[in-house]
């Protein structure tokens, strides 16, 4: 059964991700799809607008037959360790053929070219880049103009021209690095992003929009209805339910009053080891508290945000506070050696065939919860920790919900 795997958050299911997926399974000539999806908390450092188990339950309705949890150890990472995390788990899984990723390009030699020269980053690279961000640019930006930099020496001048700096070819490239530094053999593809881009915050199409403007429309004036033109009817059915009894989607400001308070009780010194706060920004956190004209997250990353400090890097980093993630945790070494299990969310029908062949097959235990688990993962640990405070701003929040990593059986969908 020819497989390919998918990179994916779901926040939520679109119609542009069912057009990715449609389009992956076309080019891979696939039988069967595999999706590695975030958890509850995302890479750009927020909650997921509804819980990991139900955006599961949209991924296998949208054409997804076996989905797996990317830790939250790696879902609120920056591009390099997110890639290398889900990376490693498609990898593990023993029955992925190939990967295909959304790229504003949908040019795949190009970055293969960059990924093979980048995979053993050499001392010349390191001080390209650390030029760039002593000019106070934002590591992103910085990453790309090293990358530039050093494909231009290599004598690779369509390479150095490349439009790195744009969010999706980033990504792809990380990815890409990943399967060059396990040498894994699986074969990537690549298709171009079309009609909105992945940062979009207005809706310009008739059915396609991103996340990001989804959720706009969701958290501002608009209503379910609103999206329903841009999501599969079954994505709306399910936020139809997720959203019934409740004023709005699952974002920050459920868990502002939770992030002041670990900001305010926590000293600077220890702020600054919690992970993602460098360079002093826990003491421009302990100045910017006192002068806020209101106690709101956004109005705190106003306060926060600079050349340097992107919003993304700001979030990321006020997450690390929401959720105690320590620097300790996330070393270059731990996060190399962190992907210890494979989670399970859900699968169909074809889905539980390829749970069968990894059953023998994967090169990481195989786990339907937490309670499966034979010896303690630390990274398992911290989702687990991550669920229960997504679940305590959740309407009718209990012990039992709290700890639902124990208790939820993944998503089973039929397909006859």
């Amino acid at each position: 059964m020819r497989t390919v795997g998918l990179i994916v958050e779901y926040n939520p299911f679109h119609n542009g991700h069912f057009y990715h997926l449609q389009q992956s399974v076309k080019i891979t000539q696939s039988d069967a799809v595999v999706a590695v999806m975030s958890g509850n908390f995302l890479q750009r450092g927020e909650p997921a607008l509804t819980d990991k188990w139900t955006r599961a339950e949209m991924a296998l309705a949208g054409g997804c037959d076996l989905v797996i949890e990317l830790p939250v150890a790696y879902s609120t990472q920056a591009a390099e360790w997110f890639a290398y995390g889900a990376v490693k788990l498609l990898d593990a899984t023993g029955v992925v053929d190939t990967l295909c990723f959304g790229s504003e390009s949908g040019e795949i030699d190009t970055l293969v070219r960059v990924a093979k020269a980048m995979a053993s980053e050499t001392p010349d690279f390191r001080q390209m880049l650390d030029d760039a961000l002593s000019q106070g640019q934002s590591y992103p930006a910085a990453y790309s103009s090293a990358v530039r930099r050093y494909m231009a020496d290599l004598g690779d001048p369509e390479a150095a021209e490349f439009a790195l700096e744009q969010p999706n070819n980033t990504l792809g490239l990380h990815y890409l690095l990943a399967l060059e530094r396990l040498r894994s053999p699986i074969v990537p593809y690549t298709i171009k992003r079309e009609k909105a881009g992945y940062s979009q915050t207005t809706i310009t199409d008739t059915q396609i929009a991103s996340a990001t403007a989804i959720r706009k429309v969701l958290t501002g004036d608009g209503t379910l209805l609103d999206i329903k033109p841009f999501v599969p009817l079954t994505t709306y059915t399910l936020l139809e339910r997720e959203f019934t009894g409740r004023p709005e989607p699952m974002g920050w400001q459920h868990y502002e009053k939770a992030l002041f308070h670990r900001l305010v009780s926590t000293p600077a010194a220890e702020l600054a080891l919690l992970h993602e706060i460098t360079e002093g920004l826990e003491h421009r956190i302990k100045h910017a508290l006192p002068k806020l004209t209101e106690l709101r997250f956004d109005v705190l990353l106003e306060s926060l945000k600079t050349k340097r400090y992107t919003r993304t890097k700001l979030q990321r980093a006020l997450l690390s506070a929401l959720l105690g993630h320590q620097k300790q945790a996330f070393t270059r070494e731990r996060l190399q050696n962190g992907v210890q299990y494979i989670r399970v969310l859900g699968f169909n029908d074809k889905g539980r065939k390829l749970l069968g062949r990894m059953r023998k097959e994967a090169k990481l235990p195989v786990l339907l919860s937490a309670a499966d688990a034979s010896e303690p993962y630390p990274y398992l640990a911290l989702d687990v920790q991550a669920t229960s405070v997504y679940e305590l701003e959740r309407p009718g929040a209990s012990a039992r919900t709290l700890y639902r990593d124990y208790y939820e059986k993944p998503i089973m969908r039929s397909t006859t």
